[in-house]
């Protein structure tokens, strides 16, 4: 499942340098997670990066994009260019 940022995001800006997959940027109000991008950390680490650092805890499962640990490391393999 990927991660979203919820609207209680206060735009500070320390979870975008932690994503090793380059998934979060800067939205129109607050950052936001491409779900395309976003392994949950699952082949670089052995937590998410970007939860760990959040000051708000504003960042959640995505309930639109469901994904077992083994589909978000075949993203993780096709992301590095492994598979």
């Amino acid at each position: 499942m990927a991660l979203k940022i919820t609207d209680e995001c206060i735009n500070c800006d320390v979870c975008a340098p932690e994503c090793p997959n380059g998934a979060i940027s800067q939205g129109e109000e607050t950052y936001v997670i491409d779900p395309n991008l976003c392994t949950e950390c699952v082949g670089h680490y052995e937590t998410s990066q970007c939860v760990e650092v959040c000051p708000v805890d504003c960042i959640i499962k995505d309930p639109d994009h469901q994904e077992t640990e083994e589909e978000l490391r075949a993203k993780y393999e096709r992301l590095i260019g492994g598979g």
